[in-house]
C-alpha cells in the first residue's frame, strides 16, 4: 500500500486530493495546523476511514515539518497544498503570507533532505498568479501573452503570489541540487463547491444560494464585489488535483501548467449563475464595491496544458458552465 502526507488536508484541494489517493487504496496522513475551532468540514466524511490519519502540525514551523516527516518515515508522495491561499488577505497580512506560503514549502523540502528521504516525491502547489501582469496593458495582448505555459515569464503582483515564486523556484532548487523527485502544478483558478466563501466564485454561489432561500426578499442585500472585468482560467477543483498525481507518477519530475486554455471574465461568471435561478440581467442585485478593489491587480490569466495533455495524459472533465451550474446547485441545497 502505497503512503502518502498532504500538508494542508482540510482546505479544497486537500480534501479533493485525499479522496483520490483514498480511493487508489493509500495510507493518508493529512496535517493540519491545531485550532480552537473545527476547521475539519471538508474531511468530515473520511475521518472515520481506516486508511486516514489526521495529524497537527504547523507548516511554519520547521521542528513541527521535520517531526510530523521522521515520525512517517520514507513515505512515497509528500503533498504541500498549505498556504494563505487568498491574494486580497495576502496584501493585509504579507508577513503571514510568506511564513505559510513561501517558508513552509522551504520547512518541507529541507526536511526531507535533513532526513534522507530523498526517496519520498513531492509535490508544490504553485499557482497562476506567479505570471501577475505578463503583457503591457497600453500595447495589449502579444501572441507571447496570449497564453502562460511553462516558459512564461513571472511578474508577480501580490505578496501571495511572490511569496509562490519563491516556493516554486526553491522546488526547482531542491530538485536540481538535492535530486528530490519534486515538482511543482502551475494550477490556473480552480473551483468547486468546497471553495473558500470569501473566493469570488463561492461568494457568488452562496448569495445565490441564500437569496432565494430567502425567498428573493426585496430587503436581501446586494451582492458586493469588486473588479468584475478580470479574466481568469477556471477549471474545477478535483479534476485539477488528478493532475497532482499524476505528476507524482512520473519517471522524471517537472513542472507543468494546469488549466483549461479557456479564459472567462466575472461577469460571465455571473450570468451563467443568476440564469440558473430564473434571473436574466444580474445588474440590480450586484454592487461594485472599492473595498473589494486590491492595490495590484492582475487582469488577465489564460494558461496553456500542452505539455501535461502530452506528458501526462491529462485534461480537464468539467467545463467552465458545468462549473458555474455545479456550485449553484449546491449552494441551493
Amino acid at each position: 500500500m502505497k503512503t502518502a502526507i498532504i500538508f494542508g488536508v482540510t482546505g479544497q484541494d486537500g480534501s479533493h486530493l485525499a479522496d483520490l489517493l483514498l480511493e487508489k487504496n493509500y495510507q493518508v496522513t493529512g496535517v493540519t495546523r491545531r485550532t480552537s475551532t473545527d476547521n475539519t468540514t471538508r474531511i468530515s466524511h473520511i475521518l472515520n476511514n481506516e486508511n486516514f490519519k489526521l495529524a497537527s502540525g504547523d507548516i511554519t514551523d520547521a521542528s513541527s515539518v521535520l517531526n510530523i516527516l521522521r515520525e512517517h518515515g520514507e513515505v512515497d508522495e509528500v503533498y504541500n497544498l498549505a498556504a494563505q491561499s487568498h491574494v486580497a488577505v495576502s496584501f493585509n497580512q504579507p508577513g503571514l503570507t510568506w511564513d505559510i506560503t513561501g517558508k513552509g514549502c522551504l520547512n518541507i523540502l529541507q526536511g526531507l533532505v535533513d532526513l534522507q528521504m530523498i526517496g519520498s516525491r513531492f509535490y508544490q502547489a504553485s499557482s497562476s498568479e506567479m505570471f501577475g501582469k505578463n503583457y503591457d496593458i497600453e500595447v495589449g495582448m502579444t501572441a507571447e501573452s496570449k497564453y502562460q505555459n511553462e516558459e512564461t515569464k513571472f511578474l508577480p503582483q501580490s505578496p501571495y503570489a511572490i511569496a509562490k515564486c519563491a516556493a516554486h523556484y526553491m522546488t526547482r532548487l531542491y530538485r536540481e541540487g538535492y535530486g528530490l523527485h519534486a515538482s511543482a502544478g502551475i494550477l490556473f483558478n480552480h473551483e468547486g463547491p468546497r471553495r473558500g466563501e470569501n473566493f469570488v466564485t463561492r461568494k457568488i454561489t452562496k448569495w445565490i444560494g441564500d437569496y432565494v432561500k430567502s425567498g428573493k426578499s426585496a430587503d436581501f442585500p446586494k451582492l458586493r464585489l469588486g473588479n468584475l472585468d478580470a479574466y481568469r482560467d477556471w477549471g474545477y477543483a478535483g479534476d485539477y488535483c488528478e493532475a497532482m498525481w499524476m505528476m507524482l507518477q512520473q519517471d522524471c519530475p517537472d513542472d507543468y501548467v494546469i488549466c483549461t486554455g479557456e479564459t472567462h471574465s466575472i461577469r460571465e461568471f455571473l450570468t451563467i449563475a443568476f440564469k440558473e435561478v430564473g434571473i436574466d440581467d444580474w445588474s440590480d442585485y450586484v454592487v461594485q464595491d472599492p473595498e473589494f478593489y486590491r492595490p495590484a491587480e492582475v487582469d488577465y490569466l489564460r494558461g496553456d496544458c500542452s505539455k501535461a495533455n502530452t506528458k501526462l495524459g491529462w485534461t480537464p472533465r468539467h467545463s467552465f458552465e458545468d462549473l458555474v451550474k455545479m456550485m449553484v446547485k449546491h449552494d441551493l441545497e
